[in-house]
């Protein structure tokens, strides 16, 4: 059983994502300010951190900055409010790896939550393979049949996003927001171009493809 660590001044809320991690499988561990939270994240070593951007005392931002600089790897997810300033320079800037605007559902928490925890564990196995391919993670490198191949940038995140989340559907509007944001205004074929430069590069046919397949008017989904 996995524990995910919630550390947040909002009992009301904390005893919500307590009951929602509980009836799916996880064991909660809850912290109602950063310090105590920063203590349980070293000692616990928990699987996922929650923590809320805005606490009294020591905040999230320090929080998170504490966790990565005692050499905690875990995941970081941070909670703000609508109207905070939280953007993605300023998650990289402290070590966290997602976040969401409160208010939220609690499905909605729940799908980042394991689409989280299933990418970093993606990572930590370092190489990932399908069909005749690898994916080297550390590297970033991508081999079929042992021959390097030439990827670009963004079809590398759209690989590794996909790797990431198999068997999945995926719409081409989820795609564009997880892989370039919607602050760089792509247009929903950017996905499509993409996903076809995958093909031809990855499949033994693109013309018949196994892994990249095309759920007509919704998106992709990919199979290993």
């Amino acid at each position: 059983m996995q524990t995910v660590l919630v550390i947040d001044d909002d009992a009301a809320l904390r005893d919500t994502i307590s009951l929602m991690l509980e009836n799916e499988g996880f064991r909660p561990s809850l912290a109602a300010d950063g310090r105590t939270g920063v203590k349980l994240a070293l000692t616990q070593k928990p699987a996922l951190i929650l923590v809320d951007l805005r606490m009294p005392g020591l905040g999230g931002v320090e929080v998170c900055k504490q966790i990565r600089a005692a050499g905690q790897n875990t995941p970081l997810m941070v909670l703000s409010a609508i109207g905070d300033e939280m953007d993605k320079v300023l998650l990289l800037e402290i070590g966290a790896d997602d976040y969401v605007v409160k208010p939220f559902g609690t499905r909605e928490l729940l799908a980042r939550i394991r689409a989280l925890l299933r990418r970093s564990s993606a990572e930590e196995t370092k190489v990932l393979a399908f069909g005749d391919v690898e994916v080297d993670l550390t590297r970033r490198v991508v081999t079929r049949r042992g021959e390097d191949l030439k990827l670009t940038r963004a079809e590398y995140n759209l690989l590794t996003y996909f790797l990431q989340n198999p068997d999945r559907v995926l719409s081409r509007d989820v795609i564009l927001n997880s892989v370039w944001g919607y602050e760089s205004f792509p247009n929903t074929r950017t996905v499509d171009a993409h996903v076809v430069h995958l093909r031809q590069k990855l499949e033994r046919d693109a013309s018949c493809p196994e892994h990249f397949l095309t759920v007509h008017g919704v998106g992709y989904r990919f199979l290993t």
